[in-house]
């Protein structure tokens, strides 16, 4: 059946109004359970819910004057109801996956309503690309909100992207139907110091009277935070910590608390709310960025509330936090998020709060999943060649494109190494002594190296640095399109050869992530959507990560999800030290730094 665009509350409440009071029969009874109130955070036992054009009509302790000889009846034999899940910050792109292909992989899993940022599109495709985002979105048989993304660059004068947004383009977007407010404001030091460009794209959000998306990355939590914070941005996810948590609500920002793919940074927040009793509605959960190996493999936000459950969190302040919370904040309180008369029938049948399995899910008053499956069709859109079309290169690369020459007359040097921290978005500035062959800086052990491929306009441009953490052993290299946030070609490697061979692999394919050893493909998962996306399916998708990653073992990685770490190694607004097609860059100091720092 096609998925129909839901009525508004206003233009359905004639008919609510007379399944309510038993004058007409509801399309959906749901007896025998337990009703979750995240409004009043209680079990009602017995209680009983009737559905109708899409929302709920009724919810008490009888149904039975709602039901009608064509009324579908679902018994639930003591189980539980309770809210769709809502995602209150996250990246599509993120997934691998078209926004069709992410909403059939997570609506198994209970989630009915998610707040996307298509920044990752935007730098490579513009406004138009996220455009086609939006347009995705709408026509998913869940509530799918867009956020118009706010920094492309994220940080003008330290990376080029494919595409530049500004404030004309923000006022435009407010002006969809889909759009919710504005993305993650990443460029915080442009906030702090009053850029008028980053302030114009917030005005132009709070004159639409809509919800500013907040990224505040630095662990300084003295006057440039409190700066940040009267910008404007509503809310932040880039806390790591129970101080950064409590911080951003004494500000009258929500803390949006992550666990994604990579980031696990609930555990090390949700204290602030169990141990330090602050008000647990100020916080939400939300995802960030997931691949699809974890969509498919482990969930979504149902994984994220079982996991803010095991680190001491009440279950129905849990479900709070990824539903009337998330809703409340982006002012939809009154249309989804809890189940109560008007709202969008958005609901889970579980038989337990802890660890929550997905018996079935229902949204929009239709059933859209059942023991795991998805049992309604999510529509794609017909995306143009354009848009399959965006790895430039320029030129064929060789070993010698990725060699870092060091000063004349040199054995050794020190230089500056970007450290991955497990589980962590932030890096560390390391400093390691590298030896010198032949004029080359050649790093052994745990130092390999890094390079940034210019793909957008083809200036065959590759900037080369080092990092250290992966644990890569022997002759191999891996190369992704997906490089946040600019989204060049990100190739890391302990052999020139083989980083050649990587890249010029994702350029034949035209975008995805490759690993190679010993001069042989290990892994390839595809992405030709602007380089970041793919529309198979997601099991299909996630099959071919899942081989990325054992080919990621076999060449000696052992970190979790190391490929989110990869990706993010060109985000030049996270600390401490990133690469971008300019150079290294000190993101404590938001400037170009050398690699070298001494030779010996």
């Amino acid at each position: 059946m096609e998925h129909q665009p839901l009525k508004s509350w206003a233009d359905s409440a004639a008919t609510l109004v007379a399944v309510a009071a038993g004058r007409a029969p509801a399309d959906t009874v749901l007896r025998g359970g337990k009703v979750v109130n995240v409004h009043t955070r209680e079990v009602l036992d017995g209680w009983q819910v009737a559905i109708s054009a899409g929302r709920f009509a009724y919810v008490g302790p009888d149904a039975t004057h709602c039901i009608g000889p064509d009324t579908d009846v679902i018994e639930l034999g003591g189980r539980y109801l309770i809210p769709g899940l809502c995602d209150g910050h996250m990246h599509i792109e993120s997934g691998m996956l078209t926004p069709a292909e992410f909403a059939s992989a997570v609506i198994p899993h209970g989630t009915t309503t998610m707040f996307t940022d298509p920044h990752e599109i935007a730098n490579v495709l513009g406004l138009r690309g996220v455009k086609l985002m939006h347009d995705e979105a709408l026509i998913q048989p869940i509530s799918i909100y867009t956020q118009m993304p706010s920094c492309a660059p994220s940080a003008p004068g330290l990376e080029t992207t494919g595409y530049e947004i500004g404030p004309d383009d923000v006022a435009e977007a407010m002006t969809w139907p889909g759009i919710i407010g504005l993305g993650e404001m990443m460029n915080f030091p442009g906030v702090v110091s009053g850029s008028q460009q980053m302030l114009a794209e917030i005005a132009a959000t709070q004159n639409a009277g809509k919800t500013v998306g907040g990224h505040y990355a630095s662990p300084d939590l003295g006057p440039d935070f409190h700066a940040y914070a009267a910008g404007g941005p509503a809310d932040d996810h880039e806390g790591t910590c129970e101080a950064d948590a409590i911080a951003r609500v004494r500000q009258g920002m929500r803390s949006m608390m992550r666990l994604g793919s990579a980031w696990y940074d609930v555990e090390t927040q949700i204290t602030a709310v169990t141990e330090k009793g602050l008000d647990s509605r100020n916080f939400i959960l939300c995802t960030d960025d997931c691949h699809s190996g974890t969509l498919v493999n482990d969930g979504h936000m149902n994984r994220v509330v079982r996991h803010a459950i095991e680190c001491g969190c009440d279950p129905l302040v849990a479900l709070q936090m990824a539903t009337i919370n998330t809703a409340t904040h982006f002012e939809l309180e009154r249309e989804l998020g809890s189940i109560a008369p008007g709202r969008r029938a958005d609901l889970i049948v579980t038989s337990d709060l802890r660890e929550l399995p997905i018996e079935r899910v229902i949204a929009q008053g239709r059933t859209v999943a059942e023991a795991g499956e998805i049992t309604v069709t999510c529509p794609h859109l017909d995306w143009p060649d354009d848009a399959r079309q965006t790895v430039h290169l320029g030129r064929e690369l060789s070993a010698a494109d990725f060699e870092i020459k060091a000063p004349d007359g040199v054995e050794a040097v020190t230089a500056k190494v970007i450290g991955v921290v497990e589980n962590q978005a932030p890096t560390e500035a390391l400093k390691r002594k590298v030896a010198v062959k032949q004029g080359l800086l050649e790093p052994e052990g745990a130092v390999c190296q890094i390079a940034l491929v210019e793909r957008h306009r083809g200036t065959g441009d590759v900037v080369n640095a080092l990092v250290e953490g992966f644990g890569y052993e022997g002759n191999m290299a891996m190369a992704s399109t997906v490089a946040h946030d600019s989204h060049h070609m990100i190739v890391v490697g302990t052999d020139r050869a083989q980083m050649a061979l990587a890249a010029n692999r994702l350029a034949e394919v035209g975008g995805g992530v490759t690993v190679w050893k010993d001069g042989e493909e290990l892994a390839l998962v595809e992405l030709p959507i602007a380089g970041l996306m793919s529309d198979r399916p997601a099991r299909e998708v996630a099959a071919k990560a899942d081989k990325m990653v054992a080919a990621m073992q076999a060449c000696g990685c052992t970190l979790n999800n190391a490929y989110m770490q990869h990706s993010l190694l060109a985000l030049v607004v996270i600390p401490s030290l990133r690469i971008s097609d300019l150079g290294l860059v000190d993101v404590t100091k938001f400037e170009l730094t050398d690699l070298i720092e001494e030779t010996q």
